[in-house]
């Protein structure tokens, strides 16, 4: 089965989603049958529903949905790692047999250590109690405080969301692909091939400029810590989805079957404890 390991889904509000670009595709409902009739036509089966709010309710309503779709097999949900509350909601939420993970918009915190702060370590602390892995979604400056969080809790499975953001439009390769090379020394730590296309020049990139990065996290992560995600609906700013599974299957084609089942599936499967 082929997996996307990294896709949103959302009821369009301005008030809910200020990050959302005006005058953007993204402008409008985005749910589970737009995701299948772009996905399913090209081969995707399931997906991971990934938070898009920072709100309690987003967990609960994404739990909703993959209850009535069994196309989502799991769902990234948000907490409040910082909370007073947290196990409480872990409690919740990890009933849920599709809740397999947490994740935060660190990019968009001032804090270029928000993740090395005391209380939201001691959140992470909590996930592996409950069997949930965290995704983390940073810009390349923040990486220095990834490194220094993976190795902290080197029992904690870790998936690094669009191969950190680095600044494909411009080509830039370091330090990116040092500290890449350095963060995939952690074996608990996997990388989820995504969002490339909303880092190149929106609708005027070419597949050769995602090479020297796509090179950069297969020899850094190998065939068994890469997963393919679409962040549909988000690529749409860029590119379609066909677009962007194909810039990563293009690639594969120079690698056996057994890996490009493992990048297009299986280790989405095995990372998050999909069964099905």
């Amino acid at each position: 089965m082929k997996i996307d390991s990294h896709q949103h889904f959302w009821r369009y509000n301005e008030a809910q989603y200020p990050w959302i670009p005006k005058n953007s595709p993204l402008q409008c409902d985005w749910l589970p049958e737009d995701w299948r009739a772009a996905a399913c036509r090209v081969g995707v089966q399931g997906s991971v529903a990934v938070q898009a709010r920072q709100t309690i309710e987003e967990s609960r309503w994404l739990l909703q949905l993959a209850e009535q779709h069994s196309s989502i097999k799991g769902v990234v949900g948000w907490v409040d790692l910082r909370s007073d509350k947290l196990e409480q909601q872990l409690k919740e939420l990890a009933q849920h047999p599709k809740f397999v993970g947490v994740r935060h918009v660190v990019q968009d915190e001032p804090d270029g250590h928000f993740m090395l702060r005391e209380d939201f370590q001691r959140g992470i602390a909590l996930l592996k109690k409950y069997q949930l892995a965290y995704d983390i979604l940073i810009f390349p400056k923040q990486l220095p405080a990834a490194l220094e969080l993976v190795k902290t809790f080197p029992e904690q499975l870790f998936a690094l969301d669009h191969i950190a953001k680095p600044f494909i439009k411009d080509g830039v390769l370091s330090p990116w692909r040092e500290q890449i090379c350095t963060l995939a020394e952690s074996r608990n730590v996997y990388c989820k091939v995504s969002g490339m296309v909303t880092e190149a020049r929106h609708g005027a990139w070419k597949k050769e400029q995602f090479r020297p990065y796509l090179e950069t996290v297969f020899a850094a992560f190998g065939e068994d810590r890469l997963m393919f995600g679409s962040d549909w609906p988000v690529c749409l700013l860029s590119a379609s989805y066909n677009q962007v599974l194909e810039i990563v299957e293009d690639f594969l084609k120079k690698f056996d079957q057994k890996t490009r089942e493992k990048v297009m599936g299986q280790n989405a499967a095995r990372f998050y404890g999909i069964k099905s």
